[in-house]
Order: C-alpha cells, then sequence, then structure tokens
C-alpha cells in the first residue's frame, strides 16, 4: 500500500539503520508546473547537506528511517567512495512529494573539487537551499556555491543555518556572516531558535536546539527528545498570562518576538505597498502586528524572495530533524516554479525542448542521459534531435531517479526532471528537441550550457602493457563524458589527465579501475600551469585552405591579440580567454550559441582549440583577448570550415607572438591551529612561496556594520541578539579553550602545497584543520618560469 506524502505529522526518529525504502510515487507524473520545485542543497563541505537530505526523504515518508554519513547508509550518496570517504562525491536527485509540491531535490558535492557537479546542477534548478554551519559562519565553499547560482540567475533561495545544536552554535554570527561576506544585504530571519525550554539552561550556556518560532506563521514548534513533535499557535497578545504551557514567563525569547516579527513585517513592507499600507492602518503599538495573518504575508514574501529583494533564512538542526518541515513548507511556499523563470518561448505545450544537465554511466542501464524538459512533453521512444552535434537520438526508455533506484515512466512533462536511455552521443550541456520535422528550426534553438571550471592539477597515465593503451584511452573518454570537468590530452606520446584537484584525481583513477577495468599507472601529479601574453600581435586576412566534398574551398581570417588589460575579465566559457567580435562585443561560446551554424560560432571553436595548446609550451592559454576582424568564406562553403581557418590562423599568430608569461594557480587556505602552533605554520606558508592574509580569533564575529564586504541597513534588518544562541557566549573556563585556537587565512602556489595535509599534521601535532579553495592564477617570477618549463622538459 502507498504511504500517503500530504501528512503535516512530524516523524519519531528512529534507531539509525539501514534505511529501506518505501515506493510511494505512480508511474507516471501529474504535477501541476505551479507546484514542481526544482531545487538543490549547496553548501561548503560538511555543513549537513546529506543529513537534510535524509530527514527531508524521513519527514516525507519516502524512508523509514534516515540514513547516516557515518555508517554510509544514506539513500543519495550511494556510491562506494562516498560511503567509504563520508563525503559527496557526484549529485543525485531524489523526487520528494510534500503536500501538494513535487520536489525534484538535488544533493550536491561540497567539496572544491567536485565543482562540476555543483555547476550542472545550478543550470537546472529554479531556487536553491543554501546550507551554513552554524559554528564556522559562511566558509570558502559557501560564497563558490552562491557564485554558481548567480552565474545562472537561480535568484530564489533560502538559507538553512543548521548544526544550532553543537557548542558554539550561534544564529546571529550566522546571519552577520551572510552580511559580512556579501552574499545578501537582507537577510530575513523566518524562524528563531529556542536553545531549551529551561530558562537556566541559558544562563548556564548549554548548547542545544529543541524548538523553533516561526514569525511568518506566529508559530512555536517543540521537538522531544525522542524525535516527537507539536507546533502551537501564538497567542495574539504576548502578555504572560498568555503563555501557560508554552513558555514560562521567564524565558530569555519573549521579549524579542514582537520586535522580531515587527522587523520582518516592516523590511517585507519595503518591497510591497498592499503590505505598508495594511502595515500603516495598523494602529501604533507593535502588538498589532501579531494581527497579520499569515496568509496575508507569504504572497508578498514570496515575491521578494523570487526577486532576490530578501533572502528568507531559517535554522535548525537536520541531525536531529529540528526545522525539516518548515524548510519543505517554504521551499513549497516560496521557491520558483517552472513557470515563475521560464522564457517566452517555453511553454507546457510547446515544442519539445530539453537540455541535459548530466550524463552517467551505469553497468546495467548504460548510458544515462539526466535531461530538464524546458518545454513541451516527452515521451518514451521518442526521437531527438541533438541541436549542438546536429546527431539525432532514440531514447529507450524514460526513469524517474531516486537516487540509485530507478522507476521507467512513459512520459516526461514540462518542468520535470528525468533520466534519458538509449542516447549515444549527448553530452553535459547539450540541448535536445523533437527530431520529427524540425531539423531546421532547431539550429536556432540552442540552449545556455554548462560553464567548466578550470582544471588545475594533471597526472600521466601508463598503460601496464602496448596492448592496454586502447582501452584506456576509451576509458578515459567514457569517464570525460560524464565529468566534463576532466580533460586530457596527449603530449610528446604521454597521455595526460587534468583535474580539479587531487581528490579529483584520486577519484578519477578508481572509476577508471572500477567501471571500465583499465589497467594502468598513475605518473607523479603536478599542477597545471597557464600561458599567457605579453605583447599585441594582429595579422592581416590570412588564408586557409581545405577540402570539402572533393573541392578546394579557401577561407580567409584576421585576428589580433594582447593580454587581458587591468579590470578586464576573461570568460569562464573560453577557459578565461575574451573573444570579441569586430564591434568589440563578446562572443558567445560555441556550445551555448542560440545558431551552431554562425560563422562567429564556427570561427570561435576554431579559437578556443587554438587556445587550449601553446605552440611553445602545450599549455593552455589564459588572459588572452582576441577580436575577430574579419573572415571570407566562399558562399557555398559550410561554416564548419572556419572552425578549421580560425584555428589555424591563431596558432600562426601564437607561433609569431612567442613565449609568454607562465601563470602558475594559487589555493586560498583558512587553517585552524592550536596558539601554541601558529609562528610555525606561519613560517611554513611563507616559506612555501605564500602570502598571510589574515590571523583572527575562532570566535571572532563580525558586528553591526564592522569589517567584510556586506552592508545592511540596522534599522530594517533583524539580527537576533547573541543571548538567543547560549553556548555562543560561553563561560570564563569555555571562552579560554575557544581563544586557543587560532584561523590563519592565506595564499599559496598550489604546486607547494600537494603534501600540506602531511606538513600540517607535523607542525600542529595532529590538532590543525585546514580548507583550500581555488584563488586563480598569477604570473610567476622569470626564475621561476625557468624551473616550471625545464619541470614541462621545455628548456
Amino acid at each position: 500500500m502507498l504511504r500517503p506524502f500530504y501528512t503535516l505529522r512530524c516523524n519519531k526518529i528512529a534507531p539509525r539503520k539501514l534505511v529501506s525504502i518505501t515506493r510511494g510515487f505512480a508511474s507516471e507524473p501529474h504535477d501541476e508546473p505551479s507546484d514542481i520545485r526544482n531545487m538543490a542543497l549547496v553548501a561548503h563541505i560538511d555543513s549537513g547537506k546529506t543529513t537534510l537530505t535524509e530527514s527531508i526523504l524521513h519527514k516525507s515518508s519516502y524512508i523509514s528511517a534516515p540514513g547516516s554519513v557515518d555508517t554510509g547508509s544514506t539513500i543519495t550518496d550511494f556510491l562506494p567512495a562516498e560511503r567509504e570517504r563520508g563525503i559527496t562525491i557526484q549529485s543525485a536527485s531524489v523526487p520528494v512529494k510534500w503536500k501538494h509540491w513535487s520536489f525534484n531535490l538535488i544533493d550536491t558535492p561540497g567539496h572544491a573539487d567536485f565543482g562540476m557537479e555543483v555547476e550542472s546542477a545550478s543550470r537546472v534548478v529554479d531556487g536553491a537551499v543554501v546550507l551554513i554551519d552554524s559554528v564556522e559562519g559562511v566558509e570558502a565553499q559557501t560564497k563558490a556555491v552562491w557564485g554558481q547560482l548567480s552565474r545562472y540567475d537561480v535568484t530564489s533561495r533560502l538559507v538553512f543555518v543548521n548544526k544550532l545544536d553543537r557548542p558554539g552554535a550561534s544564529f546571529r554570527a550566522s546571519l552577520l556572516s551572510l552580511i559580512a561576506h556579501g552574499l545578501h544585504s537582507n537577510p530575513l530571519a523566518v524562524t528563531l531558535p529556542i536553545a531549551s525550554m529551561k530558562p537556566d539552561d541559558y544562563a548556564r550556556a548549554e548548547p542545544g536546539i529543541v524548538g523553533l518560532i516561526d514569525l511568518v506563521k506566529w508559530q512555536l514548534w517543540e521537538w522531544t527528545v525522542d524525535g516527537e513533535c507539536r507546533n502551537h499557535s501564538l497567542p495574539l497578545s504576548l502578555g504572560t498570562a498568555d503563555l501557560p504551557g508554552l513558555l514560562p514567563k521567564e524565558h530569555p525569547i519573549i521579549p524579542h518576538l514582537i520586535p522580531a516579527r515587527v522587523a520582518l513585517l516592516e523590511n517585507l513592507a519595503m518591497y510591497s505597498e498592499e503590505l505598508m499600507d495594511k502595515l500603516l492602518a495598523l494602529p501604533s503599538q507593535p502588538s498589532f502586528y501579531l494581527q497579520i495573518q499569515p496568509q496575508d504575508i507569504i504572497p508578498h514574501l514570496r515575491r521578494a524572495t523570487l526577486g532576490n529583494q530578501v533572502l528568507p533564512v531559517l535554522c535548525g538542526s537536520a541531525l536531529k530533524g529540528i526545522g525539516t518541515e518548515l524548510i519543505m513548507d517554504y521551499v513549497g511556499e516560496l521557491l520558483a516554479s517552472p513557470l515563475d523563470v521560464r522564457m517566452d518561448d517555453e511553454t507546457v505545450n510547446g515544442p519539445l525542448r530539453l537540455l541535459a544537465w548530466k550524463v552517467a554511466w551505469d553497468q546495467r542501464k548504460g548510458w544515462m542521459t539526466f535531461v530538464r524538459v524546458y518545454s513541451g512533453c516527452l515521451r518514451s521512444q521518442s526521437v531527438l534531435l541533438n541541436v549542438n552535434t546536429g546527431q539525432k537520438e532514440k531514447v529507450s526508455k524514460l526513469l524517474l531517479l531516486y537516487a540509485s533506484e530507478a522507476k521507467e515512466v512513459d512520459y516526461l512533462p514540462y518542468g520535470s526532471v528525468g533520466v534519458l536511455l538509449g542516447l549515444r552521443y549527448t553530452r553535459t550541456g547539450d540541448t535536445l528537441v523533437s527530431g520529427r520535422g524540425q531539423g531546421k528550426i532547431a539550429a536556432t534553438n540552442s540552449m545556455r550550457g554548462v560553464v567548466l571550471p578550470p582544471a588545475v592539477m594533471s597526472v600521466s597515465v601508463i598503460p601496464n602493457s602496448h596492448s592496454d593503451l586502447e582501452p584506456v584511452q576509451e576509458a578515459i573518454q567514457a569517464l570525460i563524458r560524464t565529468d566534463p570537468s576532466v580533460h586530457m590530452d596527449v603530449q610528446d606520446g604521454q597521455i595526460l589527465i587534468h583535474a580539479l584537484g587531487a581528490l579529483h584525481l584520486e577519484i578519477i583513477e578508481g572509476r577508471l579501475r572500477d567501471e571500465w577495468r583499465a589497467n594502468f599507472e598513475f605518473g607523479r601529479r603536478q599542477v597545471s600551469y597557464r600561458e599567457s601574453l605579453d605583447s599585441n600581435m594582429s595579422s592581416d586576412l590570412q588564408e586557409w585552405s581545405t577540402e570539402v566534398a572533393g573541392k578546394a574551398v579557401t577561407a580567409k581570417v584576421s585576428l589580433s591579440i594582447s593580454p587581458l588589460a587591468v579590470g578586464e575579465r576573461g570568460d569562464p566559457s573560453f577557459e578565461g580567454n575574451l573573444v570579441l567580435d569586430n564591434k568589440g562585443k563578446p562572443v558567445i561560446a560555441p556550445d551555448a550559441s542560440p545558431d551552431q551554424l554562425h560563422p562567429l560560432t564556427n570561427l570561435a571553436r576554431g579559437i578556443s582549440s587554438a587556445l587550449s595548446s601553446s605552440p611553445h609550451t602545450l599549455l593552455a592559454y589564459l588572459h588572452v583577448k582576441v577580436q575577430i576582424l574579419g573572415f571570407n568564406l566562399p558562399r557555398d562553403a559550410p561554416p564548419s570550415v572556419l572552425a578549421g581557418a580560425g584555428a589555424a590562423v591563431m596558432r600562426n599568430i601564437l607561433k609569431r607572438a612567442g613565449i609568454g608569461p607562465i601563470l602558475e594557480p594559487y589555493i586560498k587556505l583558512r587553517i585552524s591551529i592550536q596558539e601554541d602552533s601558529i609562528g610555525k605554520v606561519v613560517k611554513d606558508i611563507m616559506d612555501s612561496g605564500g602570502e598571510v592574509l589574515d590571523l583572527a580569533s575562532e570566535t571572532t564575529i563580525v558586528s553591526g556594520n564592522e569589517g567584510g564586504k556586506g552592508q545592511w541597513n540596522v534599522e530594517t534588518t533583524y539580527i537576533p541578539p547573541a543571548e538567543l544562541s547560549p553556548s555562543s557566549t560561553p563561560s570564563d573556563d569555555v571562552a579560554g579553550t575557544l581563544r586557543s585556537k587560532r584561523t590563519i587565512h592565506a595564499v599559496a602556489p598550489l604546486s607547494q602545497m600537494l603534501d600540506y595535509p602531511t606538513r600540517l599534521r607535523a607542525l600542529s601535532a595532529g590538532h590543525g584543520t585546514f580548507d583550500m579553495t581555488n584563488a586563480g592564477f598569477r604570473k610567476v617570477s622569470e626564475s621561476r618560469k625557468m624551473a616550471i618549463l625545464r619541470e614541462l622538459g621545455r628548456v
């Protein structure tokens, strides 16, 4: 018997054990587009995304008990490497039914080495829940995933301040860190945490969270130690006589309830004249703000959320299941549906159009192509046309994927996310349309693809024998189809794999062995350097000839190249370079171009190919500006001829320019160590060519308008007081312990930090921890340039 999903009860959290899956979906999706929420959970590593996913699946009755990351029993972390390491490596999609809404929930990795998974998920979601560890606040990868969401215009977001049950957790500091790091200037506290029902626990700075105040619906939610929960409507007057059985009259949260709701409504009224008029019509006493009903608030809150005017902030503990129901409620009520963000030519009954956002390989099912339906309805056994490649594909099966489990369906309606089997050529970022009678139209209907993050580390691949060479190359090509952030090239007969980091390379090695049974060894790891320019070069129209269908065809191309000027930014789609047309306007990247037959699209493809490998060092170019001055193509010649012509002319100019500056990848480091180790760690960073940016106390908190990039209006933005998170204001004994830990913020060359985990353990007696994120590329000195060229065998 199918279990109902519309229940609003709070599930009791059962003891941790292997999860059992309850199939609760019909074989066909029948959801109204307005009820669909395509959403992702994104955050820094170890912020609780997978734990929150398990809690959501449990509360929605999808599973009978939540799994645990520690025991490797979660639904979405199903790969052996994920369960062994306790981290998310690939994004996993799970359809979830909650009340009348249908969530296509995508759990994403938090580690920077798997940023490609966040990139592709960000392209197809309409909203996101961003998790923040309430002890750490905004972290490096929090800002990275925030930027990825912004790149694809995912404006409707919620923030969930997680782990409020931990010592040192602070709801106030987490809100301030959102502002200080420039994520949003107007965070809106929708819920307030209740650390304990006993006021004495606040005085003793006891960590914990047992309840929440919903400021919009004016409710108190309470959880017991065994996981049961109840919610109560708060009275419209907060006199002490009105709170028997809810909170003791001396509870420290009571004085803050009315100010918090007043601030929420007044902040929201800044973006709604209707709500402003309603508030102005009330008597002047703040207590009358309690009479505003939730149904009069939520429509205004939703509009402000969709417009990115406010950032709703919720809080709780995913591990204890506290706050999960409120997250699901507000995801449904506030985040965008496909109808809210559709383009003019995207309609429910319009011509079919899909975007492939992920490709995976399964030993039994074969190639699995994850798609989002942006227009029309896709049916099984359909014939599709890949707009980017011009190839036709036949869909053998349609699946709804529940992490590693799949259910076959007959169709995927508008706005849905699903999996296609049978596609042989489609890659991440490709646009698919109906292959019946739309060939000519499809050429102008390519959708924006997925931006690939730049590789920063490489390794040589050595087949065990000559007979293993071809299988190894085929395995790498298959892996690249599943993970486009991996690049392969051959230099001097040696196979090189380029990836996003050391952990990424470890996972690649394991996948090649386990999934494709390849026989090889990895060579020494090295960072991926870049070459740039230090001079301007240009050419007149240069000829390039080839044969097409037995006929000689000659194209002419004129280009100019120069280094990017100060303040100019490269296009991530061109690997950090900039390609301009003859009017000085940026050219759309070939894979993102709506017209694959346009001459500029093909010219850009050739230029991009030439920039991927220097004729001097075989390194990819970075920070190069290319302007197309002119071109000439015979009328009857195919536009693809310009790709070859553009590549040839570009290579000729680069040869004439000579070897340019060499750029080296740098990383940002955030190191947490004991006070007595700080000198040794700082000296090691400096000796490695790094630079210390900041030394801060672990308990440093931004307050008011001090520090950071963010600015906020003190009068309208409500920041809860520190005492609502009692363990964030510890006693003298505890404070002394916390002050002994320091945080170092630094940048350093990646090449000097490959063995940093081992070095830091030795320097800090095993007590140091760190995380690192990409800090871009920097020009090296002449002496360092010669050392790199010797390392590459180019001198």
